[in-house]
């Protein structure tokens, strides 16, 4: 295993939103009485990271400082998706850290339990795990201070998709792994875990706007 004191989390809150309208950052709608983008954070509060650093946009408006966060602002991340993968790293090789937790802030229901899993199942320098509905691979992924130099020169859009495919997977229940990208995925995620917005915001479904 890798402990955590000596990994650096790194949270991904600088995607554009183009799937989920004109709202400037989706992360920034209220879910369970916070932002959708801030529950990741707070879930995670617990596990004694060596540092961490959330990679953020001028979209999003979430003060990730409170929690403990670095604050890396990525000012243009539609032009190199890979960018902010490697402004965490970056942070990370820093550090000196043994590895590196590559979460998204649009995943809000990702448990400490799950991240711990993850590190148990990190037994080399070169390690690498991904978190798995039992059908395919997808953050939050580890990966160990080996691949720290190939993370760095990713470009594009497909960041570290080829690493994660290649890497060990560990298997959780599908709905920790939700992933909100449209406003109709973040009204479904709502009314599943009976969240109050479900039933008061304007043009859910619930609400009959």
């Amino acid at each position: 295993m890798i402990a955590a004191e000596d990994t650096v989390l790194v949270l991904l809150a600088a995607g554009k939103s183009a799937r989920f309208g004109d709202v400037g950052s989706k992360l920034n709608e209220p879910f369970l009485a916070r932002p959708l983008g801030l529950h990741v954070a707070v879930a995670l509060e617990a596990v004694p990271f060596k540092h961490r650093v959330a990679i953020t946009s001028p979209r999003c408006t979430i003060d990730f400082a409170p929690h403990g966060f670095q604050v890396v602002s990525n000012d243009d991340p539609v032009a190199d998706m890979a960018s902010s993968v490697r402004l965490g790293v970056a942070c990370a090789q820093k550090c000196g850290a043994s590895a590196v937790v590559l979460a998204l802030a649009d995943m809000p229901r990702v448990t400490a339990a799950h991240i711990h899993r993850l590190l148990d199942a990190a037994d080399s320098d070169d390690a690498v795990v991904a978190s798995s509905d039992g059908i395919s691979p997808k953050p939050p992924a580890l990966f160990a201070c080996a691949h720290f130099d190939t993370l760095l020169t990713l470009t594009g859009d497909q960041g570290a998709r080829d690493l994660i495919r290649a890497g060990r997977h560990v298997v959780t229940n599908a709905a920790e792994l939700i992933d909100v990208d449209t406003v109709e995925e973040l009204e479904r995620l709502r009314e599943l875990v009976h969240a109050p917005e479900a039933l008061t915001l304007p043009g859910t479904r619930r609400h009959g706007g």
